[in-house]
């Protein structure tokens, strides 16, 4: 009773608070719900006509998939005189086994008559492990552990420990940064197909500390792979440079020379790239060069040159010319054919707080038609149209350029009307989604990361962070387990495809299929 009471006064005590903000004319506590742009509620699927459970919450079977089992029979005991026998009802355990063993291998020892010791070469399965006194399954392990597990270095050791495998942290950390290029490998190539075969990602970036000092994981994919990478910067040019998917050199092409002209280069400049006839630069050291002998030296001439030349490479290098990035309107990411999240966009008004009655109607009123033009959005996607397409940009305008009562409201609904080219993308391009919540769902696996174990401290582990991430994800939208793949590619078996290689088999399965 007491407890009630008490919580009844804290909430009365704020609500005062909030009174006497508005009385002298400042903000109350904002009052931020979750979105209602895609809220999942069964009854808003249902108005949609989609199915009345979220996806995934349907009933099914957690053995149906089991195919390789041991069978024991069991009887009953003093059956009745005179029963008949009706078969089996079978009852299905899932078994976990771990136990630890140890294998001594004696290898024959020889010394030639020339002076030479020959000694017996080691399994394949073990010499192919690069050193270590650890099998595919310990490495797996630590792996698996660490990368989809979340679990910290000291904490893998404690159940190895009590597993029966004494290892060293340090071993621990050499298993998890060390010989790792051909994962790197791997993801460099995902990257570089999924750019290829994609018509559109999603971008986004987060914090990433690295030995004491601030830096950013930039986040690339879509449903068909994921893809992070750390960096020191945050800039369009760091986003380009991402996008070249491990190339180095820079290129003059038309489409850099219309970025240039777009971001307002001056002519003169403009004139000294192209009379130079020089198109490609195969490195950094190179393209500075050119620059200086071309007199662009101004800071922001250099900015807006370099990230035309890394435009000129990306597409140079085999990326989608009609690629979409969706974004949550970071500058950086401003590039190709850009898109705005719906969800980021509504936020513009569902943070105003309106300090009147009438005011607060007014924001209660529009917020509902952002949803519902939302919603008329969606059905587009499913069913677009040449008459739609227009009834919709007609629609946009009335909402976004109406004058209402509220002030604050009003310079709102003009910053959304400016973006009407990058929110209406879907109009033109139906196959792009109206969010960004691909790249928030899949870069919140590093954010969680980051506040387990915080920042990296050497630059093989932030490459390794990186690396594993992009595997792990990626692993995940293909429906390839990560237990599977990491011993596949440490055994050295090859049963499992490059992931490269899967990203393109399931672009080409949805264009000849489209839904």
């Amino acid at each position: 009773m007491l407890l009630e009471f008490i919580t009844w006064q804290h909430e009365e005590i704020l609500r005062l608070k909030d009174e006497i903000a508005i009385l002298k004319g400042q903000k109350p506590r904002p009052k931020i719900k979750p979105s209602k742009l895609e809220a999942g509620t069964r009854e808003k699927r249902q108005e949609e006509g989609e199915p009345g459970k979220r996806p995934g919450s349907a009933k099914r079977s957690k053995t149906e998939e089991v195919t390789d089992f041991d069978v024991v029979n069991l009887s009953v005991e003093n059956v009745p005189h005179g029963s008949a026998f009706k078969g089996y009802e079978d009852y299905m355990v899932q078994e976990l086994i771990i136990e630890s063993r140890h294998v001594l291998y004696r290898r024959e020892r020889w010394i030639a008559p020339d002076g030479t010791t020959i000694i017996a070469a080691l399994p394949k399965e073990v010499a192919a492990l690069k050193g270590g006194h650890f099998n595919r399954a310990v490495n797996a392990a630590v792996l698996s552990l660490h990368h989809k597990g979340t679990v910290t270095q000291p904490l893998i050791r404690d159940m190895l420990t009590d597993w029966g495998i004494d290892i060293s942290t340090g071993q621990i950390n050499r298993i998890l940064t060390e010989d790792k290029q051909g994962f790197h490998e791997e993801k460099k190539e995902i990257l570089r197909v999924g750019l290829e075969v994609s018509s559109y990602v999603n971008a986004d970036d987060t914090g990433a500390r690295h030995q004491g000092k601030n830096g950013y994981c930039t986040h690339i994919g879509n449903e068909l792979f994921a893809w992070f990478e750390s960096t020191t910067s945050k800039s369009r040019i760091n986003f380009l440079d991402l996008l070249r998917a491990g190339n180095s050199d820079y290129v003059i092409n038309e489409k850099a020379i219309d970025y240039l002209c777009a971001n307002n280069l001056s002519e003169a400049q403009i004139n000294s790239i192209i009379d130079s006839g020089q198109t490609s630069f195969a490195t950094e050291k190179a393209w500075k060069a050119a620059l200086e002998s071309w007199s662009i030296t101004n800071p922001v001439a250099v900015r807006i040159a370099t990230e035309g030349a890394l435009l000129g490479s990306v597409l140079e290098h085999g990326i989608n010319p009609n690629l979409a990035v969706i974004s949550d309107d970071a500058g950086q990411f401003n590039i190709l054919l850009h898109g705005l999240c719906w969800v980021h966009a509504e936020r513009t008004i569902h943070k105003i707080v309106g300090f009147t009655d009438e005011h607060r109607e007014a924001l209660e009123a529009i917020r509902g038609q952002i949803w519902d033009f939302y919603k008329a959005l969606k059905r587009y996607r499913k069913s677009p149209s040449p008459d739609k397409k227009a009834e919709l940009t007609a629609r946009f305008d009335d909402l976004f350029a109406r004058e209402t009562c509220f002030i604050t409201l009003n310079e709102a609904l003009k910053r959304l009307h400016a973006n009407k080219a990058e929110l209406l993308l879907v109009l033109d391009r139906p196959d792009i989604p109206l969010h960004n919540n691909t790249s928030e769902s899949d870069i919140r696996e590093y954010v969680k990361r980051r506040k387990v174990s915080g920042g990296t401290r050497s630059d093989e582990g932030r490459k390794c962070r990186d690396t594993f991430t992009s595997l792990k994800k990626t692993c995940g939208k293909l429906g390839v387990r990560f237990w599977h793949y990491l011993n596949d590619r440490l055994g050295g078996t090859g049963e499992i495809p490059p992931l490269s290689e899967l990203v393109r088999r399931r672009a080409e399965q949805a264009m000849a299929n489209p839904a």
